[in-house]
């Protein structure tokens, strides 16, 4: 009965998601090439087409890295989906609190940093997109990040560390892994936002501020997913996203 409700938790997150890559596709596809700078293709196919087809892609490519994921949780013990004892304030409460100081906290290094890394403040994307992309990265981004990279390699390093008794090294390991891979698949936007054709045209502040923001929040989401969860680890990733870039992008 526990997995039955873990799976129904997941594929209600998994269906959020593919509404959420359904209504950004069908409904803003001009507006959010447009704030990217680039003129949207004329596919042949309508844009509901086009949102569908998203969708489709998020259900059946991130459902299979979430049950794969959960299928790395029970292999190590971890609580999965949601944590064991129900309490809503641990995968509820206590991520919207972690989530809005990790947005505040992105925000102040963001000024900080925009004088000196040759680039100026990160770009957000249009309102409502942006809700849409918070939606979609705290839960894409977790399932991708924290459930498939993050399980995969604790299951490695644990079968590595298990004569030595180093679970506990091993799952703080695929943390880090989990936190600087999650960090590196933002470098993409960053090139495509600067127009660089290679890292090297970055300035290493950029680099560095990237990887700052982004690993900062991914090995504080990857501890709280061993502890409570996905649903604690998305909590965090999309709070954070809203003050960034939902509310600091409005202002």
């Amino acid at each position: 009965m526990t997995n039955r409700k873990q799976l129904n938790v997941f594929f209600i997150l998994l269906a959020l998601y593919a509404l959420s890559a359904f209504l950004t596709y069908a409904f803003f596809a001009d507006k959010l090439a447009a704030s990217a700078g680039v003129p949207m293709p004329d596919l042949g196919v309508p844009d509901s087409v086009l949102g569908l087809a998203n969708a489709g892609i998020v259900l059946v490519i991130y459902g299979a890295l979430g049950l794969a994921g959960y299928w790395f949780a029970r292999k190590l013990d971890l609580p999965g989906i949601f944590s064991k004892d129900g309490n809503w304030r641990r995968w509820f409460f206590i991520p919207l609190v972690i989530g809005l100081i990790c947005g505040v906290g992105v925000v102040f290094v963001d000024v900080l940093f925009a004088p000196i890394n040759g680039y100026g403040r990160i770009a957000h994307p249009p309102f409502p997109v942006s809700i849409f992309a918070s939606i979609s990265a705290g839960i894409g981004e977790e399932i991708l990040f924290r459930g498939f990279v993050f399980g995969l390699w604790g299951f490695i390093l644990n079968w590595l560390f298990k004569r030595f008794n180093g679970r506990t090294v091993a799952l703080w390991i695929a943390n880090l892994i989990g936190a600087l891979v999650f960090a590196a698949s933002h470098l993409g936007t960053i090139l495509f936002l600067t127009g660089a054709s290679s890292l090297s045209e970055l300035s290493p502040v950029l680099i560095v501020e990237i990887f700052l923001l982004n690993g900062v929040i991914g090995l504080i989401a990857g501890e709280r997913y061993m502890k409570d969860g996905l649903v604690a680890a998305a909590g965090i990733h999309f709070w954070a996203d809203v003050v960034f870039h939902v509310m600091w992008g409005l202002f």
